[in-house]
């Protein structure tokens, strides 16, 4: 696998950004670093000319391909592998890597399977909401002070990513097709409710045992296999219980 092949598979996704010269600058940025897939999550695109300011003659055919959704779990219905980018620590947001070894990690799991590289809006950065949907997260090693713009962290991450991707060492054998995004969530609302079935989860605790179940799964990189027997396991909990009231969630 080359360079321009990983570059293929790699998108850049902003999450409800509010200053349009920044979603020109990524465009200009990401360009710039191999990068021409650019998703954004929001009500609508801002006017172009706006847009345009900031990402130069030369991306701002980027501007009219940029894929817009209104929700984050259909912007990443196709990508199996996601990474957020924060600031901020926290218990629910543990930070598991930064820019320069994100190449290492993604390098070879791009010969197979799409991956995105999400960033938050300018106040506020991603939430756990949005982090969620994350099998791992990247943030920038600073001095003291942690806050930086959003066209600087976009900037930091693609010159990572193209550089690391440049210098990678990526053998001949054969990389799994993981799961995306779309099938890990339906995943996930199956388990959740066979959980909830055996009392084991409830409204109180939800947030703490699927925080770390959804990290348990995200490290072991489920195939679409995968995903699929454990969520059939699941539905056939359900229906055992159905007679207990257990409601079948469906799909996401």
């Amino acid at each position: 696998m080359n360079r321009d092949a990983a570059l293929a598979n790699l998108a850049i996704v902003l999450v409800r950004p509010k200053n349009p010269e920044n979603i020109g600058s990524a465009a200009r940025i990401a360009l710039n670093m191999g990068i021409e897939r650019l998703l954004l999550v929001g009500e609508h695109l801002p006017e172009r000319e706006l847009m345009a300011k900031t990402a130069t003659h030369n991306a701002a055919h980027l501007l009219d391909r940029i894929e817009v959704h209104r929700r984050l779990d259909e912007a990443l219905a196709d990508f199996s592998v996601i990474v957020g980018t924060t600031a901020r620590h926290g218990r629910l947001r543990m930070v598991e890597t930064n820019p320069r070894h994100l190449a290492e990690t993604l390098a070879p799991l791009l010969k197979s399977n799409r991956a995105a590289v999400l960033f938050g809006p300018e106040d506020t950065g991603l939430t756990n909401d949005d982090l969620k949907f994350c099998h791992m997260v990247s943030a920038i090693p600073t001095a003291d002070f942690s806050s930086l713009n959003l066209a600087q962290a976009v900037a930091i991450h693609c010159y990572e990513l193209y550089y690391g991707l440049c210098h990678a060492k990526i053998d001949a054998g054969t990389y799994p097709q993981l799961a995306n995004s779309h099938e890990l969530e339906s995943m996930h609302l199956y388990l959740e409710g066979a959980l909830r079935s055996i009392d084991f989860i409830n409204d109180k605790n939800r947030t703490y045992w699927m925080t770390n179940i959804r990290r348990f799964f995200g490290r072991k990189r489920l195939s679409s296999k995968d995903a699929n027997i454990v969520r059939t396991i699941c539905k056939k909990i359900l229906l055992h219980h159905k007679g207990a009231n257990s409601i079948d969630p469906g799909d996401p």
